[in-house]
């Protein structure tokens, strides 16, 4: 079904694999639009509970494949036909994402990683703001992001500089939830899918939304909105069971539901 990526859902989780290991999981065109597609049929699955987007070989992804870069290209362009629908769909899905960072995280690489809720770095992997090095600017939403996990300051510094930050800096920097041992890396993440699979999907699906929103309203307003997203929560089953629960003093089993 797909050419640049791997689409696999196993135990809830679905896993999306960027499959171009000999260019270090480059964006081309169709792996933009194979991302879409495929963030897309995960979100329709109710099967489905949590994503984790990896990379196949020693890069998680290295960002756009400058092959496909000439001096006529019109670079914003590329971002709004190609860029945005992607980073859109990402940061609009409900359901719980997970980046592997297996290896190399490199520019787009490094904005598809920032995008996610979680990041699990490989003790191998390293993140680049690569964007400086070829006179650009960092894209695909990575400067909306990257400040408010680790604040104006160090974001500069990141995208200044465009030096090589380690799984271990990344984790003191508050980049990444955890540096995982290479010989613990496919347990451990699979592990930490299981988890978020597991849980109350549509309460995960309302804290993003929640999170998303905070910052562009009041607070008057993001109390109405707060209301609003705590009715629809009270009314899942995944709540009923949680209450059950907690009255039977046993482990909640949810469906995400």
């Amino acid at each position: 079904m797909y050419e640049t990526i791997r689409y696999e859902v196993r135990e809830h989780v679905a896993w999306l694999i960027l499959q171009r290991p000999d260019k270090l999981n480059a964006f081309t065109e169709q792996m933009n639009k194979e991302i879409v597609s495929a963030l897309k049929q995960a979100a329709g699955d109710e099967m489905v509970r949590s994503v984790v987007i990896t990379g196949e070989g020693r890069a998680f992804c290295s960002g756009e494949d400058l092959a496909g870069v000439t001096e006529e290209l019109d670079h914003g362009e590329v971002l709004r036909t190609r860029y945005a629908p992607m980073m859109k769909a990402l940061h609009h899905f409900e359901k719980p994402v997970i980046a592997a960072v297996n290896g190399v995280a490199a520019g787009a690489g490094m904005s598809l990683a920032l995008a996610c809720d979680f990041r699990l770095a490989s003790e191998k992997a390293s993140f680049i703001e690569a964007f400086i090095h070829v006179g650009l600017v960092p894209d695909a939403g990575n400067l909306y992001y990257l400040p408010r996990l680790i604040g104006h300051a160090k974001a500069l510094e990141l995208a200044v500089l465009g030096e090589k930050v380690s799984a271990q800096t990344a984790y003191e920097l508050g980049l990444v939830t955890a540096v995982i041992p290479e010989s613990e890396w496919e347990t451990e993440v699979q592990r930490f899918a299981a988890k978020l699979a597991q849980m109350p999907t549509k309460a995960i699906g309302l804290i993003k939304r929640l999170l998303r929103e905070s910052g562009s309203c009041s607070f008057v307003e993001y109390l109405e909105k707060e209301a609003y997203g705590q009715r629809i929560a009270g009314l899942t089953e995944d709540h009923r069971e949680g209450v059950r629960a907690f009255f039977e003093k046993r482990p909640a089993v949810f469906k995400g539901k």
